[in-house]
């Protein structure tokens, strides 16, 4: 037996579809920005736990970190070719 689609059956998907549009739109209004502070906070939170401990200094004093900078230097860029203008 073959059934075929009702004018008022499609009128119902459509009513409910558009209604669960809506009504999921109204509460994301709703609690998104309750989402997005708590993510903020635990980042915020996240971000004091990680960041480094540094000691106060005294006005004035000066610190100086000593750790060594590398300095790559890429020896396959090439060949230097030295050119001379001619006239």
């Amino acid at each position: 037996m073959i059934q075929t689609a009702s004018i008022v059956g499609l009128a119902k998907t459509i009513l409910i579809i558009v209604l669960g549009y809506t009504i999921f739109k109204y509460v994301m209004r709703l609690l998104a920005p309750l989402f997005l502070r708590s993510i903020a906070r635990k980042m915020e939170r996240q971000f004091h736990q990680n960041a480094p401990t540094s000691q106060p200094q005294k006005e004035g004093e000066i610190s100086i970190d000593k750790s060594p900078k590398k300095q790559s230097s890429n020896k396959d860029v090439g060949e230097y070719v030295d050119y001379e203008e001619v006239d």
